[in-house]
């Protein structure tokens, strides 16, 4: 065997990779820039540190694609859900964590493992010789991006991040505002109250989007597009789109009881979701945005019960680079070009914390058999983590290849199943069933080949 297995970026894919490939039995070098070099929307030097939102979303592992993700990452022994599970909040049937005490717990796991080193270094080329996986995630640095770039023959592809605000709890007006889950979904009350919600009637909604309209923008460089993920629209561009857009999305009203007004129905709700263990922060759901924070401030004090908020963070925008995977990407995430480097998490044109993740898990195996010799098959591609592979390395239209989230639309069809709300359930539950099999069976073909 020869090695070491280095992963450029410890956030959640390169974290990931990691712990796979060390668990193999390969040794490793992680190098991580931050908190050397900044970025942007990091706050701390932590592996996997969460900044965008602390949800994994739905934790449902037969009728929802990331809920059936999180079961495939378990079954492969995954540190990120490991730690998620280990510090999850109350979110109903969502998957949420306290992202302070999630990233310190991921740092803490990888910096004692015997066969895993951080090195705190900026990577600026692209590695001619040994094993790489480049993990750097929406926030590549300039210089390696560039280097990408010379390699590929094109510039890299972007669109652009908005982050959503957090609140302090103890600045919430709870006179106006109440705690409920949607549908009051989740086992205990804990989870029944893990999120908070600001009602509007139909006077103070018409001059919220007002007031968002007007607000203050950030402003993109000359000659630069504003591609967005559709997952993470700021909230102005929804409202551009339509004054009745946000109220038929992030602030719709169903579900919901207003006890301190029982008999009157909100026109809108602003949702706020817990965001650490304590209850002292919750974010505001939905709401990411490009508006400067001066503007941010004002326009989200409009909101009842968040007349008096003090923010923990305020949102913003960032760029996202990704690649044009389906034309430099093969079926193992191995640069055509450069076989001898892997890309895994965002960069490969996945979109979220969990797909991330499962690409980093995906290509530490794949890296870690190859440096041992082992004639590892492809990723099952009735698997969920088989079904991204395959999109971003070749199931897409390479013409118009955008970040993707795990989705059941990515799946082959499962024969013999009807349409209709019934029969989607019914497929649904076929997908998962049969990606459970699937992915198992890799596993164990792993676990041959690593004893073998």
């Amino acid at each position: 065997m020869t090695g070491p297995l280095h992963i450029v970026g410890g956030g959640m894919a390169g974290s990931e990779a990691a712990w796979q490939a060390a668990n193999m039995g390969v040794p490793v070098v992680i190098h991580e820039m931050r908190p050397s070099v900044g970025t942007f929307a990091h706050r701390t030097g932590d592996l996997a540190e969460m900044v965008c939102s602390n949800s994994f979303r739905s934790d449902d592992d037969e009728q929802n694609a990331v809920g059936l993700l999180h079961w495939e990452m378990r079954a492969a022994g995954g540190l990120i859900m490991e730690m998620a599970d280990r510090h999850r909040l109350p979110a109903g049937g969502a998957l949420a964590v306290d992202r302070d005490a999630f990233a310190r717990a991921v740092t803490k796991r990888l910096l004692q493992h015997p066969k895993i080193t951080v090195q705190p270094d900026e990577i600026t080329e692209l590695p001619e010789n040994g094993h790489w996986i480049i993990a750097t995630g929406p926030l590549t640095s300039q210089g390696l991006g560039q280097a990408i770039a010379r390699e590929t023959g094109t510039d890299a592809l972007a669109f652009f991040d908005a982050i959503a605000p957090i609140v302090h709890f103890d600045s919430i007006d709870m006179s106006r505002a109440w705690m409920q889950s949607r549908y009051d979904k989740g086992e205990t009350e804990d989870e029944r109250t893990a999120y908070l919600n600001c009602p509007m009637d139909k006077d103070q909604y018409d001059a919220f989007i007002d007031a968002l309209l007007a607000a203050d923008k950030t402003e993109f460089h000359e000659g630069e597009t504003a591609n967005y993920f559709d997952g993470c629209l700021p909230i102005e561009v929804m409202a551009e789109r339509g004054r009745e857009t946000l109220r038929h999305g992030p602030m719709k009203p169903v579900g919901l009881t207003n006890p301190h007004a029982p008999d009157v129905k909100p026109h809108a709700v602003v949702q706020l979701r817990r965001d650490n263990a304590l209850g002292t922060l919750y974010n505001i759901v939905g709401f990411q945005t490009k508006m400067k924070y001066g503007a941010q401030a004002a326009v989200f004090r409009t909101i009842p019960g968040l007349e008096n908020a003090r923010f923990a963070r305020l949102g913003g925008i960032h760029r996202n680079t990704f690649l044009n995977s389906p034309t430099l990407l093969d079926d193992r995430l191995r640069l055509r070009a450069r076989p001898n480097i892997r890309f895994a998490g965002q960069i490969t044109g996945v979109e979220g914390y969990v797909e991330s993740a499962a690409m980093g898990l995906v290509a530490g195996r794949l890296a870690a058999a190859e440096i041992m010799g082992l004639a590892l098959p492809p990723v099952p591609q009735d698997s969920a983590m088989g079904a991204l592979v395959h999109h971003v390395t070749g199931g897409a239209d390479a013409k118009t290849f955008q970040p993707m989230n795990v989705n059941f639309g990515l799946f082959r069809p499962v024969d013999g199943l009807k349409g209709g709300r019934r029969g989607r359930r019914d497929r649904y539950k076929a997908y998962t069933d049969r990606a459970k099999a699937a992915w198992q069976g890799w596993l164990a073909t792993d676990e041959i080949s690593c004893a073998s």
